[in-house]
């Protein structure tokens, strides 16, 4: 049975490299602004790519577009942006993960930060963490000049954080569950992301920088630059080298990233 999916990159490449494993040809509709290196990533793992413009409708033209294949050709779908598993996953894992490392420091989280992009990993991590810390709170975060969240996908706009920012309110991020959007700037979040890299070593992706200075705004809000406050990186900086990614932003007054020093970190086994 063949495999489809639309993605901005990640889940695109797992389901290609599962599809290699398993013998089932996967074929993914990715929009075609998207970093060359998920499309190299993805093409070698011997799966097959559709780029989507914008004038087939980007995201939702891919959704369309595997949603046909499955019609058509009885393709199996994952249809990551509605499929609650997506949730439960990061429910069973992400979510548990964090609360070992939290109580590994004898820590209480009182926010949680994650860029939307399917939503899958706010949801369930928040759930998780709720369960336990009833009061914690959970921030969705959105690309500035791409709002999604924050208009209900009324308002979208060109970006350069890959992987959030999908145009639409994907059906399995419930807003009524949430508390406030966070907004980051495209330079802010690279100049964040080329910051771990050169301090600390953390080769991360922009999303990961924007999510780092989502967790500032999100102490802000609580009124406690001391709060504790967890987010994900989730994805590493290889994937970005042809990207904006690769060179120093124009910083603006209300940028956070330049005025970050950043200390040390701390592995947890």
């Amino acid at each position: 049975m063949p495999i489809a999916e639309a993605t901005s990159g990640n889940t695109g490449i797992a389901f290609a490299a599962i599809g290699a494993y398993l013998g089932n040809p996967v074929t993914i509709f990715m929009p075609d602004w998207m970093s060359k290196e998920r499309i190299n990533l993805i093409e070698s793992f011997g799966a097959t790519i559709r780029l989507v413009s914008k004038a087939e409708g980007g995201f939702t033209g891919s959704i369309a577009l595997a949603d046909r294949m499955g019609e058509n050709e009885g393709a199996f779908l994952p249809h990551q942006f509605s499929n609650p598993e997506n949730c439960a996953a990061h429910y069973a894992t992400t979510g548990k993960e964090i609360l070992a490392q939290l109580a590994a420091f004898g820590k209480r989280p009182q926010g949680f930060v994650a860029g939307v992009g399917t939503g899958g990993t706010l949801m369930g991590v928040k759930d998780v963490l709720q369960e336990t810390y009833p009061n914690c709170l959970a921030f969705p975060l959105d690309p500035a000049s791409s709002p999604t969240m924050a208009t209900c996908g009324k308002v979208v706009g060109p970006h350069r954080i890959f992987g959030i920012g999908e145009e639409f309110v994907p059906a399995i991020v419930k807003l009524d569950q949430l508390d406030n959007i966070l907004l980051i700037d495209d330079c802010d979040a690279i100049n964040m992301s080329r910051k771990l890299a050169r301090v600390l070593g953390l080769g991360v992706g922009i999303s990961s920088g924007a999510n780092f200075l989502g967790v500032l705004k999100a102490q802000d809000l609580l009124g406690n630059k001391d709060a504790v406050v967890a987010t994900v990186f989730a994805d590493d900086n290889k994937k970005y080298l042809s990207t904006d990614l690769m060179y120093e932003q124009t910083v603006s007054a209300d940028h956070l990233a330049c005025d970050v020093e950043l200390i040390s970190m701390r592995a947890i086994r």
